[in-house]
């Protein structure tokens, strides 16, 4: 089969690079991945400039682009073949609840998705990639348990975050989840260059909120890694009626 592999910590992470070595297990695996880190890209695709694409010694292709564009790009015209199955990763941290929303990680998967293509991502929580290969092992398994059996007509689109401690220590048996949530996010953090001009860096991400049993959360402070469906449409369904309401008493 042909794997499309992508992230969004960029071409020389070597969660990327682990991926693609473990998903060679399957077939033929073409890289195609920003030329720097993108993480917090979301969604985005670049239409204000023309994107290049190279490739380096070690046959990955790196676009000056978003992880979005490199995933479009692949599909939609620069392979030869379109690819049977997307995966992305392994980020370099988790992806979990509010995380999906702006992550680069499994909107590289979501393009493969929205073009029709089977797609997964992967997460690692480790933030230094403690764990990586066991964590390759477990993203093969996962792979091969898809590809062999399935629940669902493809596409789909799944979101598996892996612990780290427990990738390096083999303790990593999936569970199904729904996305948690997490608090609100914390304040801008101000501080000034060297110029004396006022600059801000984002806040990190809030704390769990909904964490409990069956959340992307629990099973990763369980030790479990955690699988996810996801779907695009984001219709507020339990609003429609309410709303529909509303409008006839306008009349």
């Amino acid at each position: 089969m042909r794997i499309l592999v992508s992230n969004d910590d960029g071409y020389l992470s070597p969660g990327l690079a682990r991926l693609a070595e473990v998903m060679a297990r399957f077939g033929s695996v073409t890289v195609v991945a920003p030329d720097r880190d993108r993480s917090g890209a979301s969604n985005s695709l670049t239409l204000d400039a023309p994107l290049t694409v190279r490739k380096a010694a070690n046959g990955f292709h790196f676009v000056n682009g978003t992880p979005t564009d490199c995933v479009h790009m692949a599909i939609t015209g620069l392979l030869e073949h379109r690819p049977d199955l997307v995966v992305s990763g392994i980020n370099n941290g988790p992806n979990m609840g509010d995380d999906t929303i702006y992550s680069g990680t499994v909107a590289a998967a979501m393009e493969g998705y929205l073009l029709g293509v089977p797609s997964i991502a992967f997460s690692l929580q480790s933030r230094s990639f403690h764990g990586l290969d066991r964590a390759g092992d477990l993203a093969a398994s996962v792979v091969q348990m898809v590809l062999r059996r399935h629940p669902f007509a493809p596409p789909y689109l799944l979101n598996v975050n892996i612990p780290g401690e427990a990738a390096a220590a083999g303790d990593a048996t999936p569970l199904v989840t729904r996305l948690g949530k997490r608090h609100v996010a914390e304040p801008v953090i101000a501080a000034t260059n060297p110029r004396g001009e006022d600059i801000w860096w984002i806040g990190p991400a809030g704390p769990a909120k909904d964490a409990g049993p069956g959340t992307d959360f629990h099973a990763l402070s369980e030790g479990r890694a955690s699988i996810t469906p996801l779907d695009i449409d984001l219709t507020a369904h339990r609003q429609l009626g309410a709303l529909a309401q509303w409008l006839h008493g306008q009349d």
